[in-house]
């Protein structure tokens, strides 16, 4: 599935336990590993806080350990049928859905992309595979900024003149460096991946959307998803598919069960291990940390595997513990790392 041969050192990751039922139509629930009283004090620090403090305002937050759900706290306003911000986790719903592709033979991921464009004679953006957009290595000229009133091309291509067409805005950016040779973090590559995979299947817009529902969302019991799509029928898979903190989970523990789902293979055999299996980064590249194929690794402790997304949504797959958690809110962009090492520490008090 990759460039590079899996490393030996990915954890196994954990099946099914006997006798627990999938929660395809609710979960099931069970008693929460963790020490009460930290977990309570974590979650006052979450919930009670001052909204204008480091940690912003945390709207919900869900463990699942064991295939069962064992703790949900939601903020004021918010409740499990509430509906919360994907923002980049979306990345990591794109990447399952380029797997369920692969495994139709629709996509050859180590193949030239073939994107839309990039197909002239002597154009070197001929050269990029689709491993390269999934690993942000591209070598496409990008800057991902969200600080106001800086450069920013995942502003432009969002909200204003790429809005209409964010794969085709992204698309037109030149090369910056050799492709597989450099790590940049890129919303527009994403982007770029989701109109491949539209392109792939033959599908846009509300056909788009009932190709996820009906391979991805509907067999895994997410009743809540509200992807987004541009004008041109891309769904933009950078940052919009607004889900329930629990639908969020079922789609963490669908990955954290390798792609299986009630004793079926929906994904490809080695697909999440693709994932999870670490990018080159040229040295002063791992600013934000570990990466493998739109899912960020390790921090959250030992061969873990986490979907995150501006203002703090996460996603954490711990496989040694069987543990997802979920936090959905918004927290200031300048002050993320204190929600980051919050949810590490969420994260570990389960271990």
């Amino acid at each position: 599935m990759t460039q590079a041969k899996l490393l030996p050192s990915l954890p196994p990751l954990p099946v099914q336990p006997r006798g627990v039922t999938w929660p395809t139509a609710d979960w099931p629930t069970g008693p929460c590993s963790a020490d009460p009283r930290l977990i309570e004090a974590l979650l006052a620090e979450a919930f009670e806080g001052d909204p204008a403090g480091p940690l912003g305002e945390t709207h919900a937050v869900v463990a699942v350990q064991g295939g069962r759900l064992v703790l949900e706290r939601y903020g004021a306003g918010y409740g499990p049928d509430a509906t919360c911000r994907s923002w980049s986790m979306a990345k990591s719903i794109t990447q399952v859905l380029v797997g369920l592709a692969v495994g139709d033979g629709a996509l050859d991921i180590h193949a030239p992309s073939g994107v839309r464009g990039w197909d002239g004679l002597g154009d070197p953006r001929g050269e990029i595979t689709l491993d390269h957009l999934l690993r942000m290595s591209s070598g496409l000229a990008w800057i991902e900024d969200y600080v106001p009133g800086h450069v920013s091309d995942v502003v432009e291509m969002l909200f204003e003149s790429g809005k209409s067409d964010v794969a085709a805005y992204a698309a037109d950016k030149p090369l910056a460096h050799a492709p597989g040779a450099f790590f940049y973090y890129s919303s527009g590559t994403t982007n770029i991946v989701s109109r491949r995979l539209a392109d792939a299947i033959g599908a846009y817009g509300e056909d788009f959307a009932a190709f996820m529902r009906q391979r991805l969302f509907a067999p895994l019991g997410m009743r809540s998803p509200e992807p987004r799509f541009d004008a041109a029928g891309t769904f933009i898979g950078s940052s919009f598919c607004f889900c329930t903190p629990r639908d969020f989970a079922r789609f963490g523990m669908f990955c954290l069960r390798d792609g299986v789902w009630e004793g079926r293979r929906l994904l490809p055999e080695g697909w999440i291990d693709y994932a999870r299996t670490p990018t080159f980064q040229q040295p002063g590249g791992e600013v934000d940390g570990a990466y493998g194929a739109h899912w960020w690794l390790d921090r959250w402790g030992p061969g873990s595997f986490a979907a995150m997304g501006y203002e703090g949504q996460h996603i954490v797959l711990r496989p040694d513990l069987d543990l997802v958690v979920v936090r959905n809110g918004v927290t200031p962009y300048e002050t993320r790392p204190a929600i980051q090492d919050w949810v590490v520490r969420f994260v570990r008090a389960f271990g």
